[in-house]
């Protein structure tokens, strides 16, 4: 049997276009025979359970998509990207004034890999975080401590699964908005998605269903 795609998002509203241009029913996890679709939920703790439930050998290759915010605001809103490296960049431990990541303190990694580059697209570093950034201090420590242009909620989460069971993944982010103090005004999250999905439409090239 051959193997197939499994495509990760945390939002059916990220991959609403897609599901309506191949008639697919709004689900959490749908199969098609040329790839399967996993809703997980948003943030790193649904993202953990729902891919547990669903990640196996049979697929060649794990897609996380979805939108994402950008540190770096060279890059134009709604621009998609590759992430090739993220980072859980909460995981660790305050040592006064300091941060110690969990491989400084000896406990594991806190940085995950894309095992496949996604061909056409920038590459870009991220971060994976249990709450986005929107004060200055926290934005300013970020940019002080990790070189990243991204930041998101699931996406080190997937690549964590796939580098543990050795399967092959990837993650393509639209960027949404720019990292700064909340100002939503300003977000282009329908733009995002628009080119989201206009672009996962064309990876997928399997005809309308």
């Amino acid at each position: 049997m051959s193997k197939k795609l499994l495509i990760v998002a945390a939002t059916s509203a990220e991959l609403k276009i897609t599901f309506e241009y191949f008639g697919l029913p709004d689900k959490a996890f749908v199969e098609t025979i040329a790839f399967d679709i996993l809703i997980t939920g948003v943030g790193m703790t649904a993202t953990a359970y729902a891919l547990g439930k669903h990640l196996n050998d049979k697929y060649h290759l794990v897609l996380n998509v979805g939108i994402a915010g950008s540190f770096d605001q060279n890059i134009p809103l709604g621009t998609l990207v590759n992430i090739n490296h993220d980072t859980f960049s909460e995981l660790g431990a305050e040592d006064h004034e300091n941060f110690l990541t969990i491989d400084e303190l000896g406990f594991g990694t806190n940085n995950t890999l894309a095992t496949s580059k996604i061909a056409g697209l920038p590459n870009v570093k991220g971060i994976t975080v249990n709450k986005v950034h929107g004060n200055s201090q926290s934005i300013q420590f970020i940019r002080e401590r990790f070189n990243v242009q991204t930041e998101s909620m699931e996406g080190a989460a997937v690549f964590y699964a796939c580098n543990r069971a050795a399967l092959v993944c990837a993650q393509v982010r639209a960027i949404s908005n720019y990292v700064v103090p909340r100002k939503k005004e300003d977000w282009k999250i329908g733009l995002a998605i628009n080119n989201l999905n206009n672009w996962l439409i064309s990876f997928l090239d399997t005809p309308k269903r």
